[in-house]
């Protein structure tokens, strides 16, 4: 697929040459710093060294106050209290985290509570408010979801079930008739952050808590982790207390996980165990985690329980406190997501069919596709799947039960949560983001909604659009990077949304030496510039062997890519990570 090169605009130059001079550092890594809004030493030291002494007081939140007393009057009284939370990561860690600080320092009056996916669907249900009234639950803490269910809410208080919703999407019209409602983006929430995720918002209410209770906040330290894990898994920007949060959950991860953790770790390679168990702890990491690895190894594994049989698993796994429990459980859902990954690829095939076998579908604007015996717990992941070849927003949908229910991804530029907003008339139910939301609508409905869902994208979607789009953020010389350069870039993690890995783009370069492929058609190769010092540079273009003929035959080439450290054998090098090569014009 070919892909639009767009230069970020460069920093003010006046600016980027102070902060350059007063960090000690060269002007494209002071121009990186600009772009994302660092301006100044102190802003810098706050960015290179995040402190969680800067995160955000907890009841600057609408309704922390209330949610706080709620839960003291709840433990005052020895109330049966259920932490309810959706069946994604977000939700599951979320749930594991507020259960965990709850049951751990003032109750055992306590239980949690995930719905099923397929017989309950997403958010708060009636079924989850039965079970809590007929086994006396008089407070439900609900987390990831809930900031719609108007109607609900109002059904638990009849049957004499308080609700407190900490939630992170976005609100209706309407705000549920809670106890207290937690959700930074409320139009009458002041809180300074808005992007935090659900277990984000979770933590800020057991904060609350630890604050009230005089608790010290190295207390809370140990939860960073779930933090984490759901911030990268739920692609919240890694930005402000983001960026905060995930940087020192990282460093839980890396140094002492908890068992759930550290079983995940175990069945996806990433740890091993030592060969003697002298000193602890008894693995050794294969490298240091990155938010990369909670992404693609950790998280969608935590995701197969709920997606396969029970995100129940997926708490029970991460609540664990023996190794022994957690392996057991680990190994159960690293099943999960083997099957989940056979679904996915042959959903992926049957979907990628259809659209091959239909002329309207190859043309539209949005692809929008439904089959009732596709699998609820991989459309998502196949909606995702399908963007990678057809880039435009999509929709998979399947039947369940009387509904059909889907998930939407969407592309850059294209809001698909102000999409189905405006064909809410049609939908049963809807919510999410701007790049991922799901939705639920009747059989009869089905065909409008596709006509009008395609009308929508027709109309404010253009050509280019719908061209996937490489952000580059500077032009950089083969002379500025050095080991100095990378032990600076290094320190720009962690990467995600809002604070994306830099990509660098150079021109008219060539191979220093015999190019090959490596690998499922990885180009392995050194680099240098014929005019620019530097070099040569070791570098991997995965899945770009196409281009080995060319650059064989001499052929400048330019590059965007990253710059990062390649270890290898005890060796550590500089390597470009290519991510696209154009031939020289």
């Amino acid at each position: 697929m070919d892909k639009r090169w767009k230069l970020k605009e460069k920093g003010d130059d006046k600016t980027v040459s102070q902060l350059a001079d007063s960090l000690n550092i060269s002007y494209p890594l002071a121009n990186l710093l600009v772009q994302r809004g660092i301006t100044t030493y102190d802003e810098a030291k706050s960015f290179f060294r995040p402190q969680l002494s800067l995160l955000h007081n907890p009841f600057l939140m609408k309704d922390m106050d209330k949610a706080v007393q709620r839960i003291e009057t709840a433990i005052e009284k020895k109330e049966k209290i259920l932490v309810y939370g959706d069946y994604d990561v977000d939700g599951t860690s979320a749930v594991a985290l507020v259960y965990t600080f709850l049951k751990d320092n003032f109750t055992n009056t306590i239980d949690f509570y995930i719905p099923d996916r397929y017989s309950e669907g997403y958010g708060i249900s009636f079924k989850g408010i039965d079970f809590a009234a007929a086994n006396n639950f008089s407070l439900i803490i609900v987390l990831d979801c809930g900031i719609k269910a108007i109607e609900k809410v109002n059904y638990a208080k009849e049957k004499g079930v308080d609700f407190i919703i900490c939630d992170h999407h976005r609100p209706g019209d309407s705000i549920p008739a809670a106890i207290a409602v937690l959700d930074p983006k409320r139009n009458d929430c002041s809180y300074p952050f808005e992007e935090l995720s659900g277990c984000g918002v979770g933590f800020k209410l057991i904060q609350a808590i630890a604050q009230k209770k005089d608790l010290p906040f190295s207390e809370l330290e140990q939860y960073l982790d779930l933090v984490a894990i759901s911030i990268a898994s739920d692609i919240v920007p890694i930005t402000g207390e983001n960026r905060i949060l995930a940087y020192y959950g990282l460093k839980i991860i890396n140094s002492k996980p908890r068992p759930g953790i550290e079983a995940i770790l175990r069945c996806s390679g990433i740890i091993r165990r030592k060969e003697t168990s002298e000193s602890a702890p008894d693995f050794i990491f294969n490298r240091e985690l990155v938010i990369n690895d909670l992404v693609f190894l950790v998280g969608p594994r935590i995701n197969a329980a709920g997606r396969i049989e029970s995100g129940k698993n997926s708490v029970e796994l991460l609540i664990s406190s023996t190794m022994e429990v957690a392996e057991k459980i680990a190994l159960q859902i690293n099943e999960c997501n083997t099957e989940r990954k056979n679904l996915d690829t042959q959903t992926t095939f049957d979907a990628l069919e259809m659209i091959k076998n239909d002329e309207h579908l190859q043309k539209a604007k949005a692809t929008v596709l439904f089959n009732p015996d596709w699998h609820k717990g991989v459309i998502g992941i196949v909606a995702s799947r399908l963007i990678e070849t057809y880039y435009r927003p999509t929709i998979i949908l399947t039947q369940t039960d009387s509904l059909i229910t889907g998930s939407a991804r969407s592309i850059k530029d294209f809001d698909v949560y102000d999409a189905l907003d405006a064909c809410s008339s049609l939908l049963e139910h809807f919510g999410g983001h701007k790049y991922a939301a799901g939705l639920s609508l009747k059989e009869e409905r089905l065909e409008e909604f596709c006509q009008r869902f395609e009308e929508i994208a027709s109309q404010s979607i253009t050509e280019e659009m719908l061209t996937p789009e490489v952000e580059i953020d500077d032009e950089l010389n083969f002379s500025d990077i050095n080991s100095k350069f990378l032990h600076i870039l290094k320190q720009f993690a962690p990467f995600g949304p809002g604070n994306m890995s830099p990509v660098f783009r150079t021109n008219g370069i060539v191979k220093a030496n015999t190019a090959r492929i490596v690998g499922k058609n990885h180009l392995k190769l050194d680099v240098v510039h014929p005019e620019i010092q530097g070099g040569p540079y070791p570098a991997i273009a995965f899945q770009q062997g196409e281009y080995l003929s060319d650059i064989e035959k001499g052929l400048a080439f330019d590059i965007c890519y990253h710059v990062e450290e390649n270890e290898w054998n005890g060796n550590k090098e500089i390597q470009l990570n290519i991510k696209e090569i154009r031939i020289s014009s």
